[in-house]
């Protein structure tokens, strides 16, 4: 029985008793022109397939079989008559020379989409994957390599779970992202492994409500909020609120829990975050609130950020930091943070020179539980 015919029957089986599902057609890429085997640039297919299956009334699949296949720039655009299920089985690889050097693939517009599939999106050095104006979407099982800048980015969506995907680029890869999330609400990222040159996840300016677990991260820069302040202000404000961070581990990472702003005019608020049941792994800078974020000279070191940090917990931190200073709480003199809680932290120097120290500076906050290294705070 061929793949195309499995892949049926398999969603009538669990649409069956869904009736805004029992209307399922396939779209297979390769019925529309697409040939595997890496050597033909294939966009015009993948892009009548989705055409088609854009307009059908139903469930559509657009269906990438085994095989390889080549790929320019392409932008899967909605709106769309019915839910949208791209299916990967084979991988698609960027084509050396993109006709948009700033993206590969885009989904756009498009209200009730998956992504799945076993297959692999390979780069090639290209920004590969993009998502704007995407609701109620799911990406599970794909894995993601070779991309620069960032593997994922996710913009201006909502109510997106991303789940047991993997996404990959070397150590030394400059400024490459895993998942990168802007101005979008309710994101999901859970049971995924990221090892990439940059942040694993960075949550920038319009975020909201962004939940992360069971996430693998290293090596990379760990898990960062910003940095904020700097070329992302929209209407010279900067909003992060709401995050939660959980059950995760970092490994050999150059930062884990991370907070960056800039010193710069730029106003803006990062509150609601809760970190809890983390596990530190050879990672330099486990915890850092870092309100003096300057990766590039010069910078003005008599300006303050504007940033307000707040409301924000570290619970059950745990594991072995490369830094003497495990835990860097560095706040801005003109809007301190506020209300950071630090609770049950044990966090192990592996160098030479003493214990794990904290530093802290421009910050209000509590302390409970053991706390290793000591905490700035009084204990509550």
């Amino acid at each position: 029985m061929g793949f195309t015919r499995i892949l049926f029957l398999t969603l009538l089986f669990v649409c069956a008793a869904d009736v805004q599902c029992q209307n399922v057609k396939i779209f297979n890429v390769k019925k529309y022109g697409a040939i595997p085997g890496g050597k033909t640039e294939n966009s015009k297919g993948f892009l009548e397939a989705w055409k088609n299956a854009c307009q059908w009334k139903g469930k559509a699949v657009v269906l990438v079989p085994a095989g390889t296949y080549l790929l320019d720039s392409v932008k899967f655009e909605g709106e769309c008559k019915g839910y949208m299920i791209f299916k990967l089985k084979g991988n698609v690889m960027a084509v050396s020379k993109l006709k948009d050097i700033d993206r590969w693939i885009t989904f756009k517009y498009v209200n009730g989409f998956t992504l799945a599939g076993r297959g692999t999106f390979d780069g090639q050095g290209h920004k590969s994957l993009r998502f704007e104006f995407i609701k109620n979407g799911n990406l599970q099982n794909i894995r993601s390599i070779n991309s620069q800048n960032a593997h994922v980015s996710i913009f201006a969506s909502s109510n997106l779970n991303i789940s047991n995907i993997k996404l990959s680029a070397p150590q030394d890869s400059p400024n490459t992202d895993g998942i990168k999330i802007s101005s979008s609400e309710e994101i999901r990222i859970t049971h995924t492994t990221i090892s990439t040159g940059d942040d694993c996840v960075a949550i920038l300016n319009g975020s909201k409500k962004t939940h992360i677990s069971q996430v693998s991260c290293g090596p990379g820069h760990g898990i960062s909020v910003g940095s904020m302040g700097g070329n992302t202000v929209i209407n010279n404000k900067d909003i992060v609120v709401g995050l939660t961070v959980k059950n995760s581990t970092f490994t050999n990472t150059s930062n884990g829990l991370r907070i960056k702003t800039w010193a710069s005019p730029y106003q803006g608020l990062a509150s609601g975050f809760t970190y809890e049941d983390i596990i530190m792994n050879n990672v330099e800078n486990p915890i850092i609130i870092d309100q003096q974020y300057c990766p590039n000279s010069p910078c003005n070191a008599k300006s303050a950020s504007r940033i307000q940090i707040r409301d924000i917990t570290f619970s059950n931190i745990r594991g072995t930091s490369r830094s003497k200073a495990a835990v860097t709480l560095s706040c801005s003199s003109v809007v301190p943070c506020k209300n950071i809680v630090l609770k049950d932290i044990k966090l192990v120097y592996t160098g030479n020179g003493g214990p794990a120290s904290s530093i802290c500076s421009n910050v209000h906050g509590y302390s409970y539980g053991p706390q290793n290294p000591p905490s700035c705070f009084r204990s509550a």
